[in-house]
Parts: structure tokens; sequence; C-alpha cells
């Protein structure tokens, strides 16, 4: 059995190893929230999770303290921890106010390129480097759902720095941490890549064409179509791994599943 790593000096010295055990902690519950290994609204303890990751407590505290900032987990005074429970409704009003933040951006990109000759640096890397990302062939998309969902929060991140507002993008910024979970589950469980690409193409097209109107109707298009297909596959995902559980429990009577 491997031993308990020991606690690690803060010093600035000796700092960077937990720094990178935190961030190996962080990925690994990450990635067990989103595939639903934990379920909205477990409780568990830091000790618990010390013990399965054969950790100290130390980078698991801030591992958490960190998907407590993203809204995934959230800590009660001594009594632990808790998967924070998928709210539809919540998540319906994000994307709502996703879509607002959005509209108001293009709305002002196109604005800013009918007024002058020279784009902004912000409006330059959303023309170059990040339609760079989208206008490739079919046999050129990434593949993999999860690294599409990153260059789909990028694209959108982009899309709203262009707007050349930082209090929006701050805003926004907090908007796309706590909607981070369903845009993954479309990824990694849906059919949406091609779509995606498609529609980016889409956007950008419109946007540097100057048709306004155009480009607010596919982006408000965009947003909708994945709320309304991101919560399905929350739906059906939930269902199946409670359906899973039960019949677990009904092989295995008297056993209890483990944290993680």
């Amino acid at each position: 059995m491997k031993q308990i790593l020991p606690l690690v000096s803060t010093s600035k010295s000796t700092r960077r190893p937990i720094i990178r055990l935190a961030e190996s902690v962080y990925e690994r519950l990450r990635q067990d929230i989103f595939a639903f290994r934990l379920l909205p609204g477990d409780r568990f303890a830091e000790n618990d999770v010390a013990e399965r990751l054969q950790v100290s407590r130390t980078p698991v505290r801030e591992a958490l303290m960190r998907l407590q900032s993203e809204g995934l987990v959230r800590g009660y005074f001594r009594s632990g921890w808790e998967i924070v429970p998928i709210d539809l409704s919540r998540f319906a009003a994000l994307y709502d106010l996703r879509e607002m933040i959005e509209l108001y951006a293009v709305r002002r990109i196109a604005q800013g390129i009918g007024r002058q000759h020279e784009p902004t640096p912000a409006v330059a890397i959303l023309f170059n480097d990040i339609a760079a990302i989208w206008r490739v062939t079919p046999a050129q998309r990434e593949r993999d759902g999860l690294t599409v969902a990153a260059l789909d929060e990028g694209f959108h991140l982009a899309l709203v720095a262009a707007a050349g507002n930082p209090e929006t993008d701050s805003v926004y910024l907090q908007v796309t941490a706590h909607i981070r979970i369903m845009r993954r589950l479309d990824f990694a469980y849906g059919e949406c890549i091609d779509t995606t690409y498609e529609e980016h193409i889409a956007v950008l097209d419109a946007l540097e064409a100057g048709d306004t109107d155009n480009v607010e109707t596919l982006l408000a298009r965009h947003i909708k179509d994945s709320h309304t297909v991101v919560q399905q596959i929350t739906i059906d995902r939930l269902e199946q791994v409670r359906t899973e559980m039960a019949q677990f429990a009904a092989t295995a009577p008297g056993q209890r599943k483990r944290f993680g």
C-alpha cells in the first residue's frame, strides 16, 4: 500500500511540488465530475479524497477550493464537501446571460469594423488566429470531444474579447466557468463537432461581411441549440448512471460503493 505523501512546506523552494500535486488532484476530480463518476449531490470529506488518491490533505484542499471557484463543488464548515447538484433552471439563466453578452459583442464588433479601416488587435486575433482553427477541411477537424470543447470555449471567449469591453470580458469569464461542465458534456457525449465547425465558420463569415442581423440570428440559434442538446444529455446521463447504480446495488447487496 502506498504511503500518503506528507504535508509539503510552503516555502518558495518547495512550493512548486505541492502546486503540481494540487493540479493533478484538481484534474482528476474534475474529470470524475464531468464523467459522472462523482454524482451531483455526493457528499465527502477531504480525507476521503486524500486516501483514494494517496496524497496529503493540503493539495486536496487547494484543488477543492479551485473547483469551488468554478461552481463544481461547495464546502460546508466542518461538514465536508458536496458535488454541486445540477440546477437546470440556473444553467438556463446562465445560457440566457451568455447569449446577451455574445450578441452585444458581435454588434460592437460590427460597429467597430464599420468605423475604422484597421481592426483592433483583438479583432485581428479573432479573424486570423481563431478563424484558422475553424476554417479547415472536414478531414483536418479535431475529433476529440474534450479538445473541441476547449477550442469552442476559446472561440466564444475571443468573440467577446473582440468587442473591446474589459468589464464584459470579466463577467463572461465567470459565465464560461459556470457552464464549463455543460459545454464538456455536449462535446463528450453529443454529436456536435461538425455542426460546431460549420456554425462557427458561418458566424465568422457573416461578421466579416458586416451582416449584423444575420450574425445575430446565427449566433442566437447556435447558443440556443447547444443549450437544448446539452440539457437533454445531462438528463439522460444522470438517468443512466442512477440505473447502473441501482443495478449494482441489486447484484451486490450490502456493499457500499467507495468514494469516486
